[in-house]
């Protein structure tokens, strides 16, 4: 059994705190304004310049002029805020965010990670990654834990260009929750059918299993959408 996308997004922001200011990356992190637990206020923010990003509007309710950071339509939340991308920066630069959630295409054992280019790739740049990485105290990934050929996600070392270096504190997987503490992983969660042996088996760093390690709890469905497979 594994999360699916919709898993991961679930499970990351059933662990985001009250009061916290989060910036969503592309992918599979801006399915977390979704899964947000109504009974706490949590910010949202967007780096092209929205503070109170809402969920995803119902097909046909979307507003041409409400566009995420991921070029999708989102909604705002009451009392939401629109500025400019200078602003939205000197919040990411000046430490006013308390979390970043990011995809990635590798993370390292000692919290380096890589998610704007594949080696012998061409992309244009790195966009804001490199400045939430480094202005958010708190950065988790939300990542398949292997590529689709199989290979761990999960290094010793990036083979991948860095987007920065020991700044992860959090890995989110569909079969895993890890954090990364003092250079070290430390194995928190996995799947059903799966046990540490297995998770270890797919990831290339060598994992510490937490004395409270314990099998992740996701409902099988949300509102009609598959969390797990």
């Amino acid at each position: 059994m594994m999360l699916t996308r919709e898993g991961i997004a679930y499970r990351i922001a059933r662990d985001l705190p009250e009061g916290g200011y989060v910036n969503l990356g592309v992918g599979i992190p801006l399915l977390v304004a979704d899964y947000l637990d109504p009974a706490k206020e949590i910010f949202i923010h967007s780096e092209n310049g929205i503070l109170g990003v809402g969920p995803r509007p119902a097909r046909g309710e979307e507003d041409l002029d409400i566009i995420s950071a991921g070029a999708e339509f989102c909604s705002l939340v009451l009392g939401a805020s629109l500025f400019d991308h200078t602003l939205s920066f000197t919040m990411i630069r000046g430490g006013h965010l308390t979390h970043a959630v990011l995809g990635a295409i590798e993370v390292a054992a000692n919290g380096d990670f890589a998610n704007w280019r594949v080696p012998g790739q061409a992309v244009p740049a790195v966009g804001g990654a490199m400045d939430l990485a480094v202005g958010a105290p708190n950065v988790f990934v939300a990542m398949s834990h292997v590529t689709n050929k199989g290979k761990p996600k999960i290094v010793k070392t990036c083979a991948a260009p860095l987007t920065a270096r020991r700044c992860v504190r959090r890995i989110y997987t569909d079969l895993a929750i890890i954090d990364v503490e003092a250079g070290a992983l430390v194995l928190r969660g996995f799947m059903p059918g799966h046990d540490p042996s297995a998770i270890q088996a797919k990831t290339e760093a060598e994992l510490t299993v937490a004395s409270d390690c314990r099998e992740i709890d996701v409902p099988e469905t949300f509102n009609g959408v598959q969390l797990r497979q």
